[in-house]
């Protein structure tokens, strides 16, 4: 799963752990059933869909079984809408369905910048499309939110006045205690050299890229990269065959757990995100980021005694960090307790249900 994917379910839980009765309704990108309820007890329903660009962005199909789906929604008597990011058609099946219920939708912005696939011709098109389908929802009746401030920001470029931040979360405590017993430093005979990690999709905009460059300037330094997860560029990654970077393949969550507790860096040269849950999931675990200014990042490191948050991302600039660390002239453990007890106090899915009542109005319901 994605961030918004784990912020839904980490957010709808967390509304039935609290009494609330919650309904997801996604894509079935994978083929499951159409109707279930979730061992947490959240009802998912999933529409029929083509899988375009790589099931990237997921197309709604209109047949028998989606109208069906909606007529059940229709049935429910809801008190409010989330609708997560505003690129998909289905966040305008959102809009209608909560028209139908004389609700004000609530969107809740998950970027900080337009959408790449790495392609200036597709990327000019893709923001065309975004520009467009923001055109729309500002015109319907919805109130605007963002995941982090950089979203709020990222909205006002759109013309759109966000009414506030509903914050990405992490149970903190929960997810290193979930941690599997596995150690990837054995696995891969890593040591007590220094250790790098990345988890995420393996796409153009999180950075690839430059996390290859970075391990080619410090190939001769004590210093290695292990990257979790899967994705279009993972064959560039293995054909530049770096002995320092280690692909172990999409990872569960328990395994992502015991991977970020040996970790000494996580990196993350991403050119976009609200509210990255992997850097959640690094400070949940104790180990500082080195990361690009992006949507989440100052809130959570407000300065360089949290990790390091970067102008821009490049590989020199990479690796020029990742050398002054190996000099020994930043103290990664000090730096791994700040951001472990700041995501313990500040980012909690209690805190980001209640904000997400009150952008429903249902604080007295």
């Amino acid at each position: 799963m994605g961030g918004v994917e784990r912020f839904t379910d980490g957010i709808a839980s967390e509304l039935v752990r609290q009494g609330h009765a919650v309904i997801i309704v996604t894509n079935n990108t994978h083929g499951l059933d159409t109707h279930e309820v979730s061992s947490s007890g959240v009802e998912i329903f999933r529409l029929p869909c083509l899988n375009v660009l790589d099931g990237r962005y997921p197309v709604p199909v209109r047949n028998g079984c989606y109208r069906s789906v909606i007529r059940e929604l229709d049935k429910r008597p809801l008190d409010g809408v989330l609708i997560n990011t505003r690129f998909y058609l289905h966040s305008l099946l959102g809009v209608d369905v909560a028209r139908r219920h004389g609700i004000h939708a609530v969107v809740l912005d998950h970027g900080s910048a337009y959408l790449t696939l790495g392609s200036p011709v597709l990327d000019w098109v893709i923001a065309r499309y975004e520009d467009a389908i923001t055109g729309h929802l500002r015109r319907q009746p919805v109130d605007f939110y963002g995941i982090s401030l950089k979203s709020v920001e990222w909205l006002a470029h759109f013309g759109v006045h966000a009414r506030g931040v509903i914050g990405n979360s992490i149970d903190a405590a929960t997810y290193r205690l979930r941690a599997s017993k596995r150690s990837f430093r054995s696995e891969l005979g890593i040591g007590d050299e220094l250790m790098l990690a990345f988890t995420g999709r393996f796409i153009p905009e999180k950075g690839m890229s430059i996390l290859i460059d970075m391990m080619g300037l410090l190939q001769r330094e004590r210093v290695h990269l292990v990257m979790a997860g899967d994705g279009p560029m993972r064959s560039m990654i293995e054909d530049v065959a770096l002995d320092s970077v280690h692909i172990v393949g999409r990872l569960d969550a328990p395994d992502i757990a015991a991977l970020l507790l040996e970790s000494d860096l996580f990196c993350l040269p991403t050119r976009s995100e609200g509210f990255s849950t992997s850097l959640l999931e690094a400070a949940a675990c104790g180990t500082p980021s080195l990361v690009t200014d992006v949507g989440g990042a100052r809130e959570l490191m407000p300065d360089e005694s949290y990790g390091f948050v970067m102008p821009s991302a490049d590989g020199p600039g990479f690796a020029a960090v990742v050398r002054n660390v190996l000099q020994g002239l930043y103290d990664l453990s000090s730096m791994g307790d700040r951001c472990r007890r700041r995501v313990e106090e500040r980012y909690s899915w209690t805190s980001s249900a209640h904000q997400l009542i009150e952008a429903m109005h249902l604080v007295d319901h």
